[in-house]
């Protein structure tokens, strides 16, 4: 008993012992545990304020890029009539190299195309063995400046710059303009105002608006394509102040992407395009007879021919079946041209003549910018006359044609087209009568609704206008190919916006579907004849029922 008692002692010491050292053990254990965890913090405690002491070496060595930033670099921002961006001024990151420096040629390149794996490194290679200073990226993104930052080379060299982005890209290069590398302007607004842009501090505000400019482009682009036009151009223009709402030129390109301005394709056909646009024309030739008190509407020409000998050439009616007796306004409403000859004839020299200068389409525009075609001068004579009234051997802009309708319809007073916002002019300068401003609206209205301009007759918009069928002089004759031009105005019993479109080089598409407007769905399929009525009707009629809703929201109401 007592033996067993004793055993029972040993026995519940030992497991005491052994209890004792398996705690012992567990102890140690976790308290290896915590040592290795704590030891693991500690290693990511000492990376991660590395890592904070590098980046802010990183921060230190970016803030001392900054002291190559010149003030003369600024550029004031560019805004739309809304406050949108058109150009914003932004600080970038260059990244050159001094190979000089480069102590691990091999190492670093595979660092470098790790960063950036779309780089041409051959050429690279390249210019390191020039052993000049290079830039190897500039304009780099945030991210990839800090990767090539850790790499801890010294050759490579940040640079802090301001520079010039264009959100809206292609949308308003024309408008906008370039700038060269030594941040000056060299085209468009940038130049036309660059020592303005270098000393404001508020953005510069055009009178364009981005979304309408916008749809008016896909328009362009969608019906250059349909009609395999070589390029087109439209302006929209408030006909009351000349504030220009929209100004578009297909082709166009991209501001981010430096172009070649020299190109011919990237011209600005609203402003430097000189063409001879046609029967736009004969609207100022029929406007200048009502204002001299010559014609009335309702006057009526009798016995007209159907050719007419200008010099060597002929003159005649691209209808030959129009009638031999028009009134004025049957005169403009079927596009005559022997109708418009006579008009002309009874105005003289001087008339047509200072009719056209007052109205600004004769001599070189005064715009702002300097991206501005001067009409070809001519000398005048009977056969010039003859020619000039129904459009013919004159040349000017659709920007100044654009101009001549405004007048003619915002009730006879002049106006200039601007992209800067003006103080408008309580004594503007009278150039047409208020009672033939609205006699010309109602005709130009009669076009659309009876003449080559029906596709143009969107509900609602009450569009007047005039078309111009015009071929392409080249080497001092005329070709084949087509200049179609559509020059009009809305709402017409109280206008408030002139539209003008034009399209160069348009062909016949056969399976093109049109559905006129005016509410009746009449569907045609095929392009009847390569001309204005045919092609940029067609257009202003899809841009007007696009920005119709628009403008009637933000301007009309307002």
């Amino acid at each position: 008993m007592n033996n067993n008692n004793n055993k029972n002692i040993i026995l519940e010491d030992y497991e005491s012992e052994f209890l004792f050292k398996k705690n012992k053990s567990n102890l140690n254990i976790n308290f290896n545990r915590i040592a290795f965890i704590f030891f693991v913090f500690l290693i990511i405690s000492i990376i991660y304020s590395i890592q904070l002491l590098h980046l802010g070496s990183l921060k230190k060595n970016f803030k001392e890029t900054k002291t190559l930033i010149n003030k003369k670099d600024y550029r004031a921002d560019i805004i739309d009539r809304n406050g949108n961006y058109l150009v914003k001024t932004v600080s970038s990151i260059d990244i050159g190299i001094n190979p000089i420096e480069v102590i691990d040629q091999k190492k670093l390149l595979i660092n470098l195309q790790l960063i950036f794996p779309d780089k041409n490194f051959i050429e690279i290679k390249k210019k390191l063995k020039k052993k000049k200073f290079f830039y190897f990226e500039k304009k780099i993104s945030a991210e990839k400046y800090e990767k090539i930052m850790l790499l801890g080379d010294k050759s490579i060299k940040p640079e802090e710059k301001l520079t010039r982005i264009y959100p809206q890209k292609n949308l308003f290069s024309h408008i906008i303009g370039q700038i060269d590398d030594n941040n000056k302007g060299i085209s468009g607004i940038e130049k036309s105002f660059d020592k303005k842009l270098k000393s404001i501090k508020e953005p510069l505000k055009l009178t364009v608006d981005t979304d309408i400019q916008f749809l008016i482009r896909e328009e362009l682009k969608k019906f250059l394509s349909i009609f395999q036009s070589k390029g087109g151009a439209v302006v929209l223009m408030n006909v009351n102040n000349g504030e220009v709402i929209s100004m578009v030129s297909y082709p166009d390109f991209d501001l981010n992407e430096r172009a070649k301005i020299e190109n011919l394709d990237y011209i600005n056909r609203v402003t430097k395009g000189v063409y001879e646009l046609g029967s736009v024309f004969k609207t100022f030739t029929v406007a200048a007879g009502l204002n001299e008190g010559l014609i009335e509407p309702e006057t009526e020409f009798l016995n007209l021919e159907k050719k007419l000998d200008c010099g060597k050439n002929k003159i005649t009616e691209y209808d030959n079946n129009l009638p031999s007796n028009l009134t004025v306004e049957e005169i403009l409403i079927k596009s005559g041209n022997i109708g418009s000859v006579r008009i002309g004839q009874m105005l003289e020299i001087k008339g047509l003549k200072s009719f056209l200068e007052n109205i600004g389409v004769l001599k070189k525009i005064d715009f702002d910018i300097e991206e501005v075609g001067e009409p070809i001068p001519f000398r005048w004579g009977k056969c010039k006359l003859a020619t000039v009234s129904f459009g013919h051997g004159i040349t000017t802009t659709p920007l100044q044609v654009a101009k001549g309708y405004a007048i003619i319809s915002n009730g006879g007073l002049e106006i200039q087209p601007t992209l800067i916002k003006k103080k408008s002019k309580d004594n503007k300068k009278r150039i047409i009568k208020k009672d033939v401003s609205k006699e010309m609206n109602l005709i130009l209205r009669k076009i659309v609704v009876e003449g080559t301009a029906k596709l143009a007759n969107v509900n609602g918009y009450e569009v007047g206008g005039k078309t111009g069928t015009a071929n392409k002089t080249e080497k001092g004759g005329y070709s084949k190919k087509k200049i179609n031009t559509f020059a009009s105005i809305f709402p017409t019993s109280n206008p408030e916006f002139t539209l003008v479109v034009l399209m160069e080089e348009t062909q016949i598409n056969p399976d093109y579907i049109y559905e006129y407007r005016d509410g009746t769905g009449f569907k045609l399929k095929g392009t009847p004849r390569n001309t204005a009525g045919w092609t940029s009707v067609e257009l202003a009629g899809k841009i007007i029922e696009k920005i119709g809703p628009i403008l009637a929201t933000k301007y009309i109401e307002n």
